[in-house]
C-alpha cells in the first residue's frame, strides 16, 4: 500500500512538473536583457541606432554600420540571452574588417517592443532582411544572414525565404526540440515544446553557401547538432570546429578571420 501511495505521489510531482514547465518554459527559453543605451556607449561611436517595424507593428531597435566598399554586410541574429550591447565587441571586430554590420534585437530584448516568441522572432528577421534591402539598398549578393545559437534557428528561416549571398551558423541547434532533450531527457519536450525554430527540417531547402562555427566543449549545444546539421546541408559548405571552446567563449578574432576567408573564397568581397 505504501509503495502504492509513493508511486501515485511520483507521478502527481512528476505531472505537476511537466505543466510548470509548459507554463513557463518562454522565461527559460528567452533571457532577455532590456538595459541597453545608445551604440556609441559600448564603443560603437560610428553605429546608427535604427527603429524598424515589423509585420505586426511591433518597433524593434538595431544598430548599423555601412560596409566597406567592396564588402557584404552581415545581418546578425544573437543568441537567447543578454541585447546588442553583448555582442558590441564582435561587431567591432567586424566592422574593423571590413563588414557592413545590421544587428537587431528581437521583440523584448534591449529597447525592442513586445514579448519573445518563435513566430515573432522570424518576424523580426524579415523585418530586417526587408529592411536591409529597400531602406539601406543592400543588394541580395551583398547580404550574409548570420546566427548565433538560438539566433541560428531564425537565421535558417529566413535563408529559406531569401535568396542571399551567404548564411553563417554558430553554435546551431538542430531544433529546439533536440536541444532541449538534450538538458532534460526525462521530460515529454516534444508534447510540451511551444517554440521548435526546427532548422534540421528546413536545412535542405536552403541553397546558399554555408559556413558553420561549433565549439567541441559546446554544453549547451552539443558539437553532435552541428555536424549533423552540416551533413543535412546542401553544398557548398565548410565547418570550423573550435578544440576547448564552449557554448560562449569564442575568440572571436579567430571567428571574424574565418568570415573573412569565407568571404572572400565564396568571392563576397570585391
Amino acid at each position: 500500500m505504501k509503495l502504492k501511495t509513493a508511486f501515485k505521489i511520483i507521478i502527481v510531482a512528476y505531472v505537476i512538473i511537466c505543466v510548470a514547465m509548459f507554463g513557463y518554459q518562454r522565461k527559460l527559453m528567452y533571457l532577455p536583457y532590456v538595459g541597453i543605451e545608445a551604440p556609441g556607449n559600448y564603443g560603437l561611436v560610428d553605429f546608427t541606432s535604427l527603429a524598424i517595424s515589423t509585420s505586426d507593428n511591433i518597433k524593434i531597435q538595431a544598430w548599423y554600420h555601412e560596409a566597406r566598399t567592396g564588402y557584404p554586410t552581415i545581418i546578425y541574429f544573437h543568441g537567447n540571452a543578454g541585447n546588442m550591447s553583448h555582442r558590441a565587441q564582435y561587431f567591432s571586430l567586424l566592422r574593423d574588417a571590413g563588414f557592413g554590420v545590421l544587428g537587431i534585437d528581437y521583440r523584448g530584448y534591449g529597447a525592442s517592443e513586445g514579448t519573445p516568441s518563435e513566430e515573432g522572432f522570424y518576424k523580426d528577421g524579415r523585418a530586417a532582411v526587408d529592411y536591409a534591402q529597400k531602406e539601406l539598398a543592400l543588394p541580395a549578393n551583398k547580404i550574409i544572414i548570420y546566427g548565433e545559437s538560438i539566433g541560428t534557428g531564425v537565421a535558417v528561416q529566413m535563408a529559406t525565404e531569401y535568396k542571399l549571398a551567404a548564411l553563417i551558423l554558430q553554435s546551431p541547434f538542430m531544433s529546439m526540440t533536440s536541444a532541449a532533450s538534450y538538458h532534460y531527457p526525462w521530460l515529454p519536450v516534444p508534447l510540451l515544446l511551444r517554440d521548435h525554430f526546427d532548422s534540421a527540417s528546413k536545412i535542405a531547402n536552403v541553397h546558399t553557401p554555408l559556413l558553420l562555427f561549433h565549439g567541441e566543449s559546446d554544453g549547451v549545444v552539443p558539437i553532435s547538432d552541428g555536424k549533423t546539421l552540416l551533413t543535412l546541408a546542401n553544398e557548398p559548405k565548410q565547418a570550423v570546429y573550435f578544440p576547448e571552446t564552449g557554448h560562449n567563449n569564442f575568440d572571436l578574432k579567430s571567428l571574424v578571420h574565418s568570415v573573412l576567408k569565407f568571404a572572400e573564397l565564396r568571392k563576397l568581397v570585391d
